[in-house]
């Protein structure tokens, strides 16, 4: 598995952390001490709190998919052809 600076993958908020590709996914490269303070917000958060957190996170990954035009984006009906095993 390599690890190659991807640029143009949008990270919301403006992030100053750098953006890698690793094994076809998307991964940002943080500081140990930043990701232990996550770890520790997600043991302590109520259930709650982490179901608005994932939905925030989701909400903008959307938005920088879309401000990034949309990569890899596809017809309804292929989604559909898709989703549904080739029966649209």
């Amino acid at each position: 598995m390599t690890a190659e600076p991807l640029p143009s993958t949008p990270v919301p908020d403006t992030s100053p952390f750098e953006v890698i590709h690793l094994g076809g996914e998307a991964a940002v490269v943080v500081p140990v001490a930043d990701f232990l303070r996550l770890q520790a917000l997600q043991r302590h958060a109520s259930a709650e709190e982490l179901e608005e957190a994932e939905i925030e996170a989701t909400l903008a990954a959307h938005q920088a998919w879309v401000a990034a035009g949309r990569p890899g984006a596809v017809s309804h009906e292929e989604a559909m052809a898709e989703l549904l095993g080739g029966r649209a």
